[in-house]
């Protein structure tokens, strides 16, 4: 274990990042973690979408893609939402099924959505979209809306205006590298001070290729959550570049972590300040 105050090693000789297949599956191996230090989503985030959309989740039919533990699928069930998910991982499905037996859940993904032609209202995507490949996954989400539904985007993103959590990503980003922590925000998925909303206005562009291209609003919510010192470490090291590397090399950056945060948080709570970026696109009616 480092030694308190001691810096850790650099970003090893190796650069590549893992391919983003690896990096999609390295969540089943964590999902009970994931289930329970993943942050959730604010009720700000849900009216924003019922607002864009022009309708409520209630009574409403939701798909929701990439489901994992089922986070946000369960926030969703409570307002109302007649929902299923879909999920592809072997272990967040079975996380999934232990925590919402009562919720309907499906094995697919965004690429390829087992759901009946316009069968829903809303196509939602927590924390997941990036694990996607456009060009297959925007066809899919509008066959499978009705005319009118939308489709919603979602990520938390951490406020790097806040100066502990800017601390934190560059010490991130020296540890792994410049061109892993970069990666970490490839296909679409925003990573540290990124957005995704190029990439997928790029790709909204192409698949409404000589037609109308539906217009994308997008929105930030900012929310905050208070957790212990180890909550927060173990929701950092649920994230897939934490988890591609190993569990030896990701236990030496959190333990140096761990003394970064109780020097700056000696009561032991840290409060993670969350910017969450949505993207909502409405069919054509």
């Amino acid at each position: 274990m480092p030694t308190p105050g001691h810096p850790l090693p650099g970003p090893s000789d190796t650069t590549t990042s893992p391919s983003l297949t690896a990096r999609a599956h390295s969540f089943n191996t964590v999902a009970a973690q994931y289930a329970a230090n993943r942050p959730s989503y604010p009720p700000a985030l849900f009216d924003a979408i019922e607002e864009t959309a022009g309708r409520s989740f209630a009574g409403a039919r939701v798909a929701d893609i990439g489901a994992g533990t089922g986070i946000a699928t369960a926030l969703l069930h409570r307002r109302g939402a007649e929902i299923v998910a879909v999920e592809p991982g072997d272990g967040m499905a079975a996380e999934f099924r232990r925590a919402h037996p009562g919720i309907p859940l499906v094995r697919g993904d965004g690429n390829a959505l087992p759901l009946a032609d316009a069968s829903a209202d809303f196509v939602t995507y927590a924390q997941a979209w990036h694990w996607t490949d456009p060009a297959r996954a925007l066809p899919e989400a509008f066959r499978v809306l009705r005319p009118g539904g939308a489709l919603a985007l979602w990520w938390n993103l951490e406020a790097e205006d806040v100066p502990w959590i800017a601390e934190q990503t560059d010490r991130v980003r020296r540890y792994y590298g410049d061109a892993v922590v970069a990666a970490w925000g490839s296909r679409g998925a925003p990573g540290p001070r990124t957005s995704a909303l190029p990439a997928f206005t790029a790709a909204l562009d192409a698949a409404t290729a000589g037609g109308p291209t539906p217009h994308c609003v997008r929105e930030l919510v900012r929310w905050s959550r208070r957790v212990p010192v180890d909550t927060h470490l173990a929701n950092l090291g649920s994230h897939s570049i934490f988890l591609v590397h190993g569990p030896d090399r990701s236990a030496a950056f959190l333990a140096e972590e761990r003394d970064h945060l109780l020097r700056r948080f000696p009561d032991g709570v840290v409060e993670e300040v969350y910017d969450v970026e949505l993207l909502v696109t409405t069919t054509v009616s």
